[in-house]
Parts: C-alpha cells; sequence; structure tokens
C-alpha cells in the first residue's frame, strides 16, 4: 500500500477552495476528506516524475469563513494524520471575505538537525546553527487558539540551498556519483533536489506546519545557484560548465512540482496546460526536462509571478530571478511581459497593496547605492579596468537587488507613485514589500515629494532567515551600510560615477536585526500592523520560544 513521504501541505486557500499537495512513494487515488462526517471529500491521482509520485488535490464547495479538520487517505486507507499524533489536528480555515488576515513571511532556511547544541557557527553543519523559526513557529502555536495563527505563511526564496546541504544530504549525494568531478557535494539533478526537499520538510514538526498554515512559495538564487542570474558574464561562463544545464533544468522542474504548483488557484490550474498535460502521462520527467530546457533559454519571469486576495488586500508574488534582463546598458530585474503582467494584477482598488518579492526593493541607504555604483561601474562608467572590477565586485559582494537594476528600481518607484496618488482609483491604505534573502530583517518607510501627492503609507517589510544566521564579519558590513557614515560613502561613489539620486527617500523604522527570525503582517480592513519575532531560548535544554522584536502599527 501507498505511503506519504512528503506532507500534506496546505497551499492555495480561499474563501470556498482549497488544496493540498502530497508526494507518495507510488501510485494511487489520494482522498483529502473532512475528519468530522461528510463535510467534504476531494480526490485526484498521483502524477509521475522521475519514478516519484504526487498529487495537488482541489477541494470545492467550502463555507467562507469556517475551520475544516481533514485527513488524507491514499487508495483508500487513512495515512495522515499519523497514529497517536501529538499535534493538533490539521485544518483548512477558509477566508471570511471581511475581517483580519495574518501573513506570516521570510526566507532562507538551512535544513539541518533539530538537536543540541546548536551554535552560530556557519561551519557547524553537524548541529545546526541556533534555533529553526519555523520549527519554533510550529510549536508556539500548540498553545496559542487557532483564531490567533497565521492565515498565510509566505516563503519567500532558498527553501533548499543546493550548496549549503546537511551531512546527511551529502552522503546522499557521495552514494550516487563521484563527488570529485564537478559539481561536487552540490546538487546536480532532480533525484538529488527530491532528497533536499525531503530533508527540509519532512520533520514531524516542519510537516504538521505546513499542513494546516496555507503556504505559499516563490523561488531565488539558492534554489539554483548563489549567483544565479547576477550578470549576463555569469550566465555565460556558467553555461560553459558541463554539469550546469543539468543543473538548472532540475532546479526549475522540481521547483515546478514541490513549490510553484501550488501556488495557484483551481481556476488557475485548470487553466494551466502544461499541468492538465503533465498530470496525463505516464512519467512526466521528459517533459519537465523540455520545460526546464526551454525557461533557461526564454527567462520567462511572467510564467512565476501570481497574485491572491486577502479579505480586500491583494498580495502580488513576483519572481525577480528567473526573468531578468542581463544586457549591460538594458538590465531589469523583470522582462517586459512580466512588467505588463504586474501593472494589470496591481489594477483595482485594495484596501492595502502587497508585494512579494525575494531580493528587497529597499536596502538600507548605504547598500543602495554602492549596489548602484557597482551597476555603474561594469557599465563603462570608470573605463574598462573599472568594468571588470565592478563584475567581481558583483559577485563577491552579492549585488543584485533592485538598486542593481536601476532603471527597475526607477519604473517601479514611478508605478508606486501613480497607484499611491489615487491615478488608478482610490489609493491603497499602504503599498507594502514582503522580501526576504539578506539575512537581517528591517522595516523600511519610504517619502515621496509633496508634489507626488502620495496618499498611500509605502514601506518594507524584510524578514531573514528562518534559519541561517550571518557572521560577525557580515552583520558588521550590514551595520556599517546603515550608518551615516556608510551612507555618505555610498552616496558619493554612486554621484562620482554619475548615478541619478533616486526620486524617494527612506529610512530604516526599525533594525536591522539578525536572528533567526519571523515576521508576520495583520492587515484588518484598512489598517496594518507588522511584528518581527525572533527565536531564543536554553540550548542546554533544547527549550525554544519566540520573543518580539518590535510590533509596529503601519497605518490605521
Amino acid at each position: 500500500m501507498a505511503e506519504l513521504v512528503l506532507g500534506p501541505i496546505l497551499r492555495y486557500v480561499g474563501e470556498t477552495e482549497a488544496t493540498v499537495w502530497v508526494e507518495t512513494d507510488g501510485a494511487c487515488a489520494v482522498e483529502v476528506r473532512s475528519a468530522r462526517g461528510s463535510e467534504f471529500a476531494a480526490t485526484e491521482q498521483t502524477f509521475c516524475v522521475e519514478g516519484h509520485h504526487y498529487s495537488l488535490v482541489t477541494i470545492e464547495g467550502l463555507e467562507a469563513g469556517r475551520t475544516y479538520e481533514y485527513e488524507v487517505a491514499l487508495d483508500g486507507e487513512l495515512r495522515w494524520p499519523p497514529v497517536a499524533s501529538e499535534f493538533p489536528p490539521s485544518a483548512i480555515r477558509t477566508l471570511s471575505g471581511s475581517g483580519p488576515v495574518r501573513i506570516a513571511f521570510g526566507s532562507c532556511r538551512v535544513a539541518l538537525p533539530h538537536r543540541k547544541p546548536y551554535t552560530l557557527s556557519k561551519d557547524d553543519h553537524e548541529h545546526g546553527r541556533e534555533f529553526d523559526a519555523l520549527y519554533t513557529l510550529a510549536h508556539e502555536l500548540w498553545g496559542t487558539p487557532r483564531e490567533n495563527w497565521p492565515d498565510v505563511l509566505l516563503l519567500l526564496g532558498d527553501q533548499v540551498y543546493v550548496d549549503e546541504g546537511s551531512p546527511q544530504a551529502r552522503e546522499f549525494i557521495r552514494s550516487r556519483r563521484d563527488t570529485s568531478k564537478p559539481p561536487g557535494e552540490e546538487v546536480a539533478n532532480y533525484e538529488e533536489y527530491t532528497r533536499l526537499y525531503w530533508e527540509s520538510w519532512g520533520d514531524p514538526v516542519i510537516r504538521w506546519l505546513l499542513s494546516t498554515i496555507s503556504t505559499s512559495m516563490v523561488i531565488d538564487d539558492h534554489d539554483v545557484h548563489d549567483d544565479w542570474n547576477i550578470s549576463r558574464d555569469w550566465v555565460e561562463e556558467m553555461r560553459r560548465e558541463p554539469w550546469w544545464e543539468q543543473r538548472e533544468a532540475a532546479a526549475l522542474a522540481s521547483y515546478w512540482v514541490y513549490q510553484f504548483i501550488g501556488n495557484l488557484s483551481p481556476r488557475a490550474l485548470a487553466e494551466n496546460e502544461l499541468y492538465q498535460e503533465v498530470r496525463e502521462l505516464d512519467d512526466a520527467g521528459e517533459r519537465l526536462r523540455e520545460f526546464g530546457d526551454r525557461e533557461r533559454e526564454l527567462s520567462d519571469g511572467e510564467r512565476w509571478s501570481y497574485c491572491r486576495d486577502l479579505n480586500g488586500s491583494r498580495l502580488i508574488v513576483i519572481d525577480a530571478r528567473s526573468g531578468r534582463v542581463l544586457e549591460e546598458g538594458r538590465r531589469a530585474i523583470l522582462d517586459e511581459a512580466e512588467w505588463e503582467w504586474l501593472e494589470r494584477h496591481i489594477e483595482g482598488e485594495w484596501n492595502h497593496l502587497l508585494i512579494g518579492t525575494s531580493d528587497p526593493f529597499l536596502l538600507a541607504p548605504g547598500l543602495h547605492f554602492v549596489e548602484a555604483w557597482g551597476e555603474a561601474l561594469v557599465e563603462g562608467a570608470w573605463g574598462k579596468a573599472a568594468a571588470r572590477e565592478g563584475e567581481r565586485l558583483r559577485r563577491t559582494l552579492d549585488f543584485d537587488h533592485w538598486p542593481a537594476f536601476r532603471r527597475s528600481y526607477d519604473r517601479l518607484v514611478r508605478l508606486l507613485r501613480e497607484h499611491g496618488s489615487g491615478a488608478h482609483g482610490r489609493p491603497p491604505a499602504s503599498i507594502g514589500f514582503l522580501s526576504g534573502d539578506v539575512h537581517h530583517a528591517y522595516l523600511a518607510e519610504v517619502a515621496f515629494p509633496r508634489s507626488a501627492n502620495v496618499q498611500s503609507a509605502v514601506w518594507q517589510g524584510v524578514c531573514s532567515p528562518f534559519r541561517n544566521a550571518l557572521d560577525r564579519h557580515e552583520r558588521a558590513t550590514i551595520r556599517f551600510g546603515s550608518s551615516g557614515p556608510g551612507r555618505f560613502i555610498g552616496q558619493a561613489l554612486a554621484r562620482a560615477a554619475g548615478v541619478r539620486p533616486p526620486d524617494i527617500r527612506w529610512r530604516l523604522a526599525e533594525g536591522p536585526f539578525y536572528d533567526n527570525q519571523i515576521a508576520t503582517l495583520t492587515v484588518d480592513g484598512r489598517g496594518a500592523w507588522l511584528k518581527l519575532e525572533r527565536t531564543t531560548g536554553d540550548p542546554t535544554l533544547d527549550k525554544r520560544q519566540l520573543v518580539t522584536s518590535f510590533e509596529r502599527r503601519i497605518c490605521g
């Protein structure tokens, strides 16, 4: 009889519908059904990718604003919840259409053992890197009324690390091939990606958390490679590596299976031709490899972007990695098709307009100007020799955020000004960015010139990492970039390279914070509040908890 390998993972949840994702160890019929009587039951057959079996079950006809405890059966045999489970029942909580919505978010989670001792050392792969914020959140929820739990968990990239696998993952890779040849103990193919996802999501506590909080996801660099799509020169160098083509295609194929399809509503799934095709094939491995190869060539960021409507607010999640235009002189973090997609989906009147992007739009001011300066160097502002040095600095210091794509940055500022000033209808109470990637957390507040007449509160909440803290040297760099002298030096460099100042001003209203941490945004009507919590505890007793770093009203 079939068994669950991963899941159930609660993915899309609306007012009357939901989807649940699972991986099984064989072909079977997957049934998601009410744990209390006959309130609902939905069944889907698994589909197969390179010998692995998956299903995304769509449940429809639910009532808005209700909580449904559920269970999972494979070929009629109960497989979830686990026998004698210590966890609260897994449940689907539908949106009510009004009232508060809580969005927990963050990024960057290295999947390492949850056992003591927990150290801060980035070199201690045997025992982990302090407390995992998601693991700690799950424990905190057990003693909290369900109505106070997050409605959405937004994972903003780096859910798997191809270059920082656990000792068990590296042992698995060594058992399959000769790791003395590139890419060594890093992931090379689809099978090895499945191992990373199993380690990231397979812990019983994490499985329970993902089974009961609606989860949305987006790709980022470590899902593929540390400097993925940072520049045209980098792409050309990597494509000369004999192992790279297989790695990138496997990364995109596995991301489609494990992360992307669950972001979609049932209607979007029904309209997705690739999803419908994959479900009909005996084994869709070859078809998804072809898809991955095509995506490598087209860099189609629009394909990965999606949106969700949450009780009068809109959450738009954009892919800031795979759709980049990397030609010097016209670099863009979103290609034209994705820009048009964003402009279409941003239209409408919302209480809050929320944009999820793995790469932060707003950095600490000193870091912003240095990244903008780095792009100007590579484009020849200080000559050919400086351009070569600029490319080296770009990769060494990870100059790959929005400020390093100045044309995209300026275009986004114009879009914010239009919507925040009411040029497209009633302005939202706030326009907020939810981001991760940078391994520290902060809240940034934006000010436009008075002439812009922007009425929305424009802000950005950055939360990173869930579990992958910076070392002390990296923290010192961030602190300097956030300081007055850091800003002065960055501005001077940018000005000397001919970089035009941005049309907005911003400040870090809170932070930076460097812990393993998780943020929660609450929106309720025209009001919004942001809270950041850090992990802490007693490693010797294996006790952990979340402690508030700050809680701040954004508007309302």
